[in-house]
């Protein structure tokens, strides 16, 4: 049979440091504040936020430079401006202090985690529904960037209204008012050799003592 080289494999630096710090995260005590970073949304329920958050996708330089240039041309009215996500970590942030944001989408793998650490806490004690959710990238997307830590909703169309109080309603249960994930501590799981190491010399506690009770 052929051999599995994958272990003498010499992987690319970005590859060894993602796993050096999976392994790291999975061995450590993670804090509860970091861990509930982990509790992120289920599949269902993040496929129903993307397409709602996809009908309020900002407009792309291109189309705002060719919007301007026809109002300064006459060719359009300025408009009042519709409703669109909101984005980037200092904007969001204020938006929440000023109780002006309806929904708060976090992503679950910011780097550095101190970005965005504070936010959750932040929409608990606002009162504003908050949720975690899979991608940087997949938010950055909707924004038209590489990335995005975090974007939220200020407001919705009337067509829309019934569909974001439900999915408001869900995340209130699932991330605000769920407790136990916020209070609970993560990794501490050791490697497979360290847990066959442990069992074996448990083993051996357990037949010394068996010995001693003989006599």
């Amino acid at each position: 049979p052929k051999r599995d080289l994958s272990r003498f494999v010499r992987w690319p630096k970005n590859v060894r440091l993602q796993r050096q710090a999976k392994i790291l995260q999975t061995r450590l005590k993670v804090p509860p504040s970091v861990n509930q970073f982990t509790n992120t949304l289920d599949k269902n329920h993040a496929s129903d936020l993307l397409k709602l958050l996809l009908k309020y996708q900002p407009e792309t330089k291109a189309a705002k430079n060719q919007r301007l240039k026809d109002i300064a041309a006459g060719k359009e009215q300025a408009a009042t401006p519709p409703a669109v996500i909101k984005y980037g970590l200092n904007h969001v942030t204020s938006l929440i202090e000023n109780k002006k944001a309806k929904l708060v989408v976090i992503a679950h793998d910011v780097s550095p985690l101190e970005l965005v650490v504070f936010l959750p806490a932040l929409c608990r004690k606002m009162d504003i529904p908050y949720v975690i959710f899979k991608g940087k990238a997949r938010l950055g997307q909707l924004v038209h960037k590489k990335n995005s830590a975090v974007v939220a909703l200020t407001q919705v169309n009337k067509e829309d209204k019934a569909k974001f109080d439900s999915l408001n309603t869900a995340f209130r249960a699932q991330f605000n008012d769920e407790s136990t994930h916020r209070r609970k501590w993560g990794g501490g799981i050791m490697g497979l050799k360290t847990q066959k190491k442990l069992e074996l010399r448990a083993k051996a506690i357990a037949a010394e003592a068996a010995k001693k009770a003989q006599y």
